[in-house]
């Protein structure tokens, strides 16, 4: 069976209505996850302690997705 490793970041965004940060350097890495559950789990809980902050926002990266950049992404995949 294939590994399905997530990662749980966030941080303080420019604008809550992006998804720029405001300073790379303050990236809170919540950690490495073996399955989608517990990601979320972790995202939810650290989610919930900045729910105060409208600009803290955490996200789940499904890093199990990464492939070969050889390989043409599709137009939803490419981010800019």
């Amino acid at each position: 069976m294939a590994q399905r490793l997530h990662l749980v970041f966030g941080g303080e965004l420019v604008d809550p209505s992006k998804n720029q940060f405001k300073n790379i350097d303050d990236i809170h890495i919540v950690g490495m996850f073996p399955d989608y559950a517990s990601a979320h789990d972790a995202w939810k809980e650290n989610a919930q302690k900045t729910v105060d902050n409208a600009h803290m926002r955490y996200f789940i990266a499904h890093l199990h997705r990464l492939r070969d950049e050889e390989t043409e992404a599709s137009s939803t995949e490419e981010l800019g």
